[in-house]
């Protein structure tokens, strides 16, 4: 194993905290894994790891050693994908909204990997915060505000949101023609409770905006009584065609609902706020091929997607355009 290939299974180990966990990504035995490290070590002079029977972490030294490889292993990706034609390859890990990926990403899927053959595709389905080093995801795609320091974000799409309910709970709740009806005195309205699994206990309102009396727009949010509360989309969706009370979910998810009658658009004239889609990578780490052409592809993913009738504002995003810090 040349120096390089020590480095890129020393930075594995070091974002891994684990010697088994990086062999696996690597596609090494780990005892390979071990000696690279072990013969690192003993080529710098310095211990780089702290290694105990539960935990690896890197040293002093280790960290800065760390940074160094990443520098130079960058310097050296660009070099061969400029000079030597080097096709992207490798394990490519991405964690999405189950949803947001069967309508965005999956059609066009085998396409992506068809023009790039080398690269095997995994893809992980959630909505809770994860460790994109420790857990070695390359990128995440999210809906909604995101402040994690930790990240850089791309923008890809802003979603249109809607207020929905089934026809059996309208006809008997009423279909409310204002904000104010839905918390009146003797109203029968309720909404089905989503917990987001950021937090785990906020009970997410219901967000409307409106026109306030000098004319400019406002968001009001409001807290209905829930029967029933859940911390996933698809079950949110299937609480609200059961007729247990009022959704707000991205149009796109409850398309077919809506023209099949399964549910029916309520208050249109005060839409929640658009949703922001973004892609997320770990601000320090060096974008590999793979995943530079996997963020290129989703951005296009999306913007042949995100047509009028359930997204907003997505040139606007693509024109203010580049990667931005997530604060």
């Amino acid at each position: 194993m040349d120096r390089f290939d020590s480095m890129r299974v020393f930075t594995r180990v070091v974002e891994r905290r684990s010697f088994t966990l990086a062999a696996q990504d690597l596609g090494l035995p780990r005892s390979t894994v071990t000696d690279a490290v072990k013969q690192l070590e003993a080529r710098l002079g310095v211990r780089l790891l702290q290694r105990t029977t539960r935990h690896v972490s890197p040293t002093l030294d280790g960290e800065a050693y760390h940074r160094r490889c990443l520098a130079l292993i960058a310097d050296l990706e660009d070099a061969e994908a400029a000079f030597g034609g080097a096709r992207p390859k490798g394990l490519l890990r991405v964690d999405v909204h189950g949803t947001l990926a069967r309508h965005f990403l999956l059609p066009g899927l085998a396409a992506f990997l068809a023009d790039y053959p080398e690269i095997e595709f995994h893809m992980s389905e959630g909505d809770r915060l994860v460790d994109l080093i420790r857990e070695g995801i390359d990128c995440v795609l999210r809906v909604g505000d995101l402040r994690d320091s930790d990240m850089v974000g791309r923008r890809l799409a802003m979603l249109a949101e809607v207020t929905c309910a089934a026809p059996s709970y309208l006809d008997q709740a009423g279909r409310p023609r204002s904000i104010d009806e839905l918390t009146a005195t003797g109203s029968r309205h309720r909404m089905v409770g989503f917990r987001s699994s950021a937090t785990g206990t906020l009970l997410l309102p219901l967000e409307f905006t409106a026109r306030n009396k000098t004319g400019d727009e406002e968001i009001r949010h409001i807290t209905l009584p829930a029967t029933v509360t859940v911390n996933g989309a698809e079950s949110l969706v299937s609480m609200a065609r059961l007729g247990l009370g009022l959704i707000q979910v991205p149009r796109y998810h409850i398309e077919d609902d809506l023209a099949q009658g399964r549910l029916a658009v309520v208050l249109p004239d005060h839409p929640p706020t658009p949703s922001p889609v973004s892609l997320l990578y770990p601000r320090d780490r060096h974008l590999s091929p793979r995943v530079r052409v996997f963020i290129d592809w989703v951005t296009k993913a999306f913007a042949q997607g995100a047509d009028k009738a359930f997204a907003q504002g997505a040139d606007r995003a693509f024109a203010q355009g580049a990667d931005r810090a997530i604060t």
